[in-house]
């Protein structure tokens, strides 16, 4: 690499600069106490950890989305976190060890070796929660709440909540019995909308005509609350996953419809987004103008098995700097105020206490007198009058 190309960066990996840094920074602290408010406790995880421990229960896209590197100290091979979710599982599991159930929350960096899409940073801020210990819809309702709340409170009003559930789909293949590979080819073609592919595979798994019937209405049942309706009509009343994932639904989007009234609702329940560990419901946010969810998640029940406890468990996470990207912005903005060089204590007095108000303080250093206030980021100067220090605009 030339001199005149050392300051390129990566592909998707992106730095943030004033006063961008500062708007990103500002909403952490202010998403992190509502965390905060709602009783989810901050945990910070370390940036590497062994590969075992990163990867497991993930599934194999993490994998390829996580870079390694060679631990010096024993040989073996460590990741740089692709994602935070299997890291806080695993602080629940073994490290905190509660009987009760317990709130998590942190934001933290992460590292992909590639975008997931091409709208995505390679390097997005994650910021989340994740809620360990209780296996009902109550808590799947909690955590849903708490990402519209999120978003809402970072100033994105208009939403529309996606949702979907994983037992339809896994109801359907284990009663067809497939093959991994089958499974595997399914499940790609289904995520993917290749519907003329979809139907051709199904026509060459000889299935029973209902279970084939079943299965070609699968990617169509999407839309509104009507989804629900057909869904019970496709698969019939009764006990069982299919028959309790529908019950869940209908509970959840009772509640978001009275906590959140402006948020509209659509339902897919084809939607396997995280099909590789998620167990229960999944869900994502959406704004118009941004073609990827804004915020998403799900149920994982499984994920803490290999550390331990295969606790029940249900988050969602984001990516901040998308969130603050999608934020209207606050205009108008105070700015700093310039401080002259005195000796008089007095200044430095009226410096601390403006600065302990919350204002921008900073000194005209040597050279700077002739510096128009603008390149110095300020709109308001400290001036001495009849003894007394006073802010006063430029």
């Amino acid at each position: 690499m030339s001199i005149a190309d050392r300051w390129l960066l990566p592909d998707g990996v992106n730095e943030i600069l004033p006063p961008e840094a500062w708007r990103v920074e500002r909403q952490r602290r202010l998403l992190l106490d509502l965390f905060h408010s709602w009783g989810y406790d901050l945990v910070m995880p370390p940036l590497v950890e062994f590969l075992e421990s990163l990867l497991t229960g993930t599934g194999n896209d993490l994998d390829l989305n996580t870079f390694k590197v060679t631990d010096q100290l024993t040989g073996r091979l460590m990741g740089l976190r692709a994602d935070t979710t299997p890291q806080v599982a695993r602080i629940d599991a073994h490290s905190l060890n509660h009987q009760m159930p317990t709130r998590l929350c942190y934001a933290n960096s992460v590292l992909h070796t590639r975008a997931a899409n091409m709208l995505a940073s390679r390097t997005p801020l994650q910021i989340g929660a994740e809620l360990y210990g209780h296996a009902g819809v109550e808590s799947d309702i909690e955590v849903i709440c708490l990402m519209l709340e999120t978003l809402r409170h970072a100033g994105i009003d208009n939403l529309t909540l996606d949702l979907g559930h994983v037992a339809f789909y896994r109801a359907l293949v284990d009663e067809a019995g497939l093959e991994p590979d089958q499974q595997s080819e399914l499940f790609n073609l289904l995520q993917g909308k290749a519907l003329t592919e979809y139907n051709a595979l199904l026509e060459r798994l000889s299935l029973d005509a209902p279970l084939l019937e079943k299965l070609r209405a699968l990617p169509a049942l999407n839309g509104d609350q009507a989804v629900l309706a057909r869904a019970q009509a496709l698969f019939g009343a009764g006990k069982g996953a299919v028959a309790e994932a529908l019950a869940d639904l209908e509970r959840i989007a009772d509640t978001v419809s009275r906590r959140f009234p402006g948020v509209a609702l659509y339902f897919d329940l084809s939607e396997l987004r995280g099909y590789n560990y998620h167990t229960g419901v999944v869900f994502a946010a959406f704004t118009p103008g941004y073609g990827q969810p804004l915020a998403k998640g799900g149920r994982y029940d499984e994920i803490g098995k290999v550390f331990g406890r295969a606790r029940p468990a249900t988050g969602f996470s984001a990516d901040l700097k998308v969130i603050v990207e999608q934020a209207p912005r606050v205009e108008n903005q105070p700015r700093a105020i310039l401080a002259p060089l005195d000796k008089d204590p007095g200044l430095g007095d009226e410096v601390a206490r403006l600065r302990g108000a919350g204002e921008r303080v900073l000194y005209a250093l040597p050279g700077q007198e002739t510096l128009d206030a603008e390149d110095l980021g300020c709109d308001r100067r400290l001036v001495q009058r009849d003894g007394h220090w006073r802010v006063v605009p430029f």
